[in-house]
């Protein structure tokens, strides 16, 4: 039997950040519990910010009655002399019984004891107190707090509880608050609870009393709100998608408001200006005809019929933000960029201060461009040792995410280089999944150098990321060398790298940080991993020449007739398993007997010769050998009685197997 099952947890505002977090993880965690307790069915979470809400329609009154059979020792170990042996009264004890009332059964492989019991279900109405605690204790929101003189912690204080199955309110204590049928309204139309008798009731009475319990709805109301502000308006709304999210799990009942500011503050860079909205008053940016306008969005929650006054009040607050960063611009671009600050700024333990960081990458930036032949040698030193500079900036210091980008813009204002403007813009790229590259090869070269000195210098002093932690974001840097090899078509070989410039950093294990390196291979690249495997086979270091080799490979892996194929060149590897393949081979054409061998020489001689523009073009003649290897196999017998002749055949597999090992070791590959 089942009936509709309400749980309301209301508590203090929640700080959406660490819900947000914890919110793909809430539903999971629920069902975990309703699994556990024999009472799994479908339901539904809705959150505001002053409630968590777990719907049912249909909960399980009880948990289903089951069967459960145990079985025991050998009959002829039970009993002795008809007489039952300790484990005959193990067992029964295990079972809750006496020794006569257990059974017996035969399997198959003779009797043994046995016993079987019904097993009553519990009712729900029993279990859902702690089950709900359970629930509670288990969601993980970073920090949490006392209130009180409790001495048990949650992210906010619980307010009120209600377990509602149908009408029966089930008995049930949480952080020493017990069940009730009440509730709480939004503030603007109520300070007082309002009680309901059952989930219909609650329902309607929340939507009567200002709270919209539905994210989904509150999402949607947001969305077409702000569309009828850039219609009627003739604007354009940066719907940031984090923002959003953050608005709809603070909000009971939002409303979309137009605001502005003044326009001298157009004056400042416009990631400022969406920065300080963003962060300081959770606003978003507005445009116009393309440029961000002096409007932004704010979302109320209250419920009133006259917003003039909240319009004001955010715009009066939005001033001092604004007038803070205008301040301390000015103040920046008066100063200058200067990086002797950063003498006075630790990086890492171990590692020195940032202006010392600065002076490693700038040697790795000399070692690249010598490597990628950049030429604007002096440009690219000055960029390094001015990359890190803006972190002495009164703006950065204010906004840490600007760090880079501010220094783009001190230095456009100090009318330096474009190369150098740009490079302190790019430095961090890619700082994301989805995110931009570095445009040039010579912001590339200073991206690269931050993010190799970050591994190289990390991995000497021991930060070395362990299971999911990785403070330092080397994971995300080692991903960056790769894609950046891949954009700029540039001859990244770590190994290499970390030979020539391992002397500025002691204690490194290039060893170790090599192993690193080759396993976020196997996350970057989307590929079967045992064809990464075929290409790292191959001895091939660089980077980029790896992603150009698995993008030939790949394909033809994944291709339907690989199977086929498969077949023919894994009789080549099990042909060669026992000889040196990297050693030079000969095959002479006087010890060449049969007609098919002789076609299969000739053919593999005019691929070898060829030049081949890409690795794709390469495989195809490669794999388009397999004719010939099929002919070979059916009517060539390889281990001839005449030594000479034997080793000449198998030269000539060989010859076949190095050809293709230059691109990937084909016996690596399974599917």
């Amino acid at each position: 039997m089942n009936k509709p099952l309400l749980i309301e947890i209301g508590v203090e505002e929640l700080p959406a950040i660490p819900f947000l977090k914890e919110l793909a993880n809430i539903e999971k965690k629920w069902s975990d519990i309703l699994e556990k307790n024999k009472l799994l069915c479908g339901f539904d979470f809705f959150y505001t910010p002053r409630r968590l809400v777990l719907w049912h329609r249909e909960f399980p009154v009880s948990q289903a009655n089951s069967v459960v059979e145990q079985f025991g020792a050998p009959i002829k170990i039970a009993y002795k002399d008809n007489k039952p042996t300790n484990a005959a009264i193990g067992f029964a004890k295990k079972c809750g019984v006496e020794v006569e009332d257990l059974e017996q059964i035969d399997k198959g492989k003779g009797p043994v004891l046995y016993f079987k019991q019904e097993v009553i279900g519990k009712q729900s109405t029993t279990l859902l107190n702690e089950m709900v605690n359970e629930f509670i204790n288990s969601l993980n929101f970073g920090k949490s707090m006392r209130w009180g003189s409790r001495t048990d912690s949650f992210i906010r204080p619980i307010r009120s509880l209600s377990i509602l199955l149908e009408n029966e309110i089930v008995e049930a204590e949480l952080f020493g608050v017990k069940s009730s049928n009440f509730s709480f309204a939004h503030r603007m139309v109520s300070y007082e609870p309002f009680t309901y008798d059952f989930a219909g009731d609650y329902f309607c009475k929340l939507d009567k009393n200002g709270v919209i319990l539905y994210p989904d709805e509150r999402r949607k109301i947001i969305l077409e709100q702000m569309k009828e502000i850039e219609v009627s308006n003739d604007v354009k709304i940066d719907i940031d998608a984090d923002l959003l999210e953050e608005i709809v799990a603070i909000t009971e009942y939002p409303t979309a408001l137009i605001g502005k500011f003044d326009k001298e503050f157009l004056e400042l860079p416009e990631e400022v200006i969406v920065t300080s909205m963003k962060e300081h008053q959770r606003y978003f940016a507005v445009y116009k005809n393309g440029e961000l306008s002096n409007n932004f969005i704010v979302v109320s929650n209250s419920k009133t019929d006259d917003f003039s006054a909240i319009i004001a009040g955010n715009e009066k607050v939005l001033r001092p933000r604004l007038s803070d960063a205008m301040f301390f611009y000015k103040n920046d671009i008066s100063n200058g960029l200067n990086n002797e600050g950063l003498k006075n700024l630790v990086f890492v333990e171990g590692l020195g201060s940032m202006y010392q960081k600065c002076e490693r990458e700038a040697k790795i930036a000399s070692y690249l461009a010598n490597k990628f032949d950049e030429t604007n040698k002096e440009l690219l030193q000055k960029a390094v040792m001015l990359s890190k500079a803006d972190l002495m900036s009164e703006m950065v210091y204010e906004f840490t995410e600007l760090q880079g980008l501010m220094g783009y813009y001190y230095t456009k204002i100090a009318n330096e280089d474009d190369l150098v403007c740009m490079a302190l813009k790019e430095q961090y790229l890619p700082d994301g999944e989805d995110s931009n590259l570095p445009s040039s090869k010579f912001s590339a070269i200073v991206a690269l150098s931050y993010k190799l000195d970050n591994l190289m210098g990390l991995f000497s002093v021991g930060k070395i990321p362990t299971g999911s932690k990785d403070p330092f974001g080397l994971r995300r840097a080692a991903a960056g060398i790769v894609k950046i090899a891949m954009e700029h078509k540039l001859a990244i070989n770590l190994d290499e790298i970390i030979t020539d410039l391992s002397s500025s950093y002691k204690g490194l294990d290039k060893s170790q940080l090599l192993d690193f390196f080759n396993e976020r291979l196997f996350k970057i690249f989307e590929v079967n991993p045992s064809v990464l495997k075929a290409v790292l086979g191959s001895g091939e270091k660089n980077v980029y020449e790896i992603s150009l080799k698995l993008c030939a490979l790949n394909p033809i892996v994944q291709s339907d007739d690989f199977k086929e194929i498969s077949t023919t060149f894994k009789r080549v590897a099990n042909i060669i398993k026992d000889m040196d393949i990297d050693k030079t081979l000969e095959v002479k054409d006087s010890l060449l007997e049969d007609n098919e061998e002789k076609e299969l020489y000739e053919a593999y001689k005019a691929v070898s010769s060829k030049q081949f523009d890409d690795y794709e073009i390469q495989l195809d003649e490669l794999f388009g050998l397999k004719t010939q290897l099929d002919n070979f196999f059916d009517n060539v017998f390889v281990n001839h009685e005449d030594e000479a002749i034997k080793t000449n055949r198998k030269n000539l597999i060989a010859l076949v197997y190095q050809a293709f090992k230059n691109i990937a070791d084909i016996k690596e590959i399974t599917i």
